[in-house]
């Protein structure tokens, strides 16, 4: 009889001989995996691997770019290097500040476009009050079976000037209705800064299906 090894090297010729380059080592580390865990051993696990959603930068970096834009909430608009700047001052006031590995500007401007999104941290003040106002959702997955059964509507400013009926120019906002069950959009309406509740109860001349 053969031994294991004696075993091990002829599958791994064989498989070389196929045009599967492997060697005598790779056979018996897949043997061990199989014997461990089966055949979900077998299986690549490089691919389940996910990046942290941050990638390689520090917790307390993240913790502290997330309490920086929390900080522009209640206040009046500010740049992006402010917010990268506190972030940076809100590091420096930890006590183990030493230990910590500051990235570079650009990771910490590449770290706030991430963070920020949704935020209005930089654009309008009424948006960024209204978002910090807003109470927290549900926590899970609400399913939605049938079209209809449930919407979302959410409003976002638009950085550009109309002419209102009135005469004079003002800032408009764009609020949609999405449709959890189709993820369509069966409604849209585009008027002067306003709630999204209000824009809910426009007048049917203004949403556009």
């Amino acid at each position: 009889m053969n031994s294991l090894a004696l075993r091990e090297r002829a599958k791994a010729a064989e498989l070389t001989a196929a045009g599967h380059a492997m060697s005598a080592s790779g056979i018996k580390q897949r043997r061990q995996r199989y014997q461990r865990d089966g055949l979900v051993g077998l299986a690549d696990g490089r691919s389940a691997k996910r990046m942290p959603a941050f990638g390689r930068v520090a917790p307390a970096v993240t913790e502290a770019m997330q309490q920086a834009i929390a900080e522009t909430a209640e206040a009046s608009s500010k740049t992006i290097g402010f917010v990268v700047w506190r972030a940076t001052q809100i590091l420096a006031a930890r006590e183990d500040a030493a230990d910590i590995e500051v990235p570079s500007q650009r990771t910490l401007y590449r770290l706030f476009d991430k963070m920020a999104i949704g935020t209005h941290a930089t654009g309008s003040a009424t948006a960024r009050r209204s978002l910090a106002a807003r109470p927290a959702g549900p926590f899970g997955e609400v399913p939605a079976c049938a079209p209809g059964e449930w919407m979302q509507i959410d409003s976002t400013p638009l950085d550009v000037l109309v002419r209102l009926d009135e005469g004079i120019a003002e800032k408009v906002e764009l609020t949609g209705m999405v449709d959890l069950a189709t993820r369509s959009l069966p409604a849209a309406v585009l008027r002067p800064t306003t709630k999204a509740a209000d824009a809910s109860a426009s007048p049917g001349p203004e949403c556009h299906s």
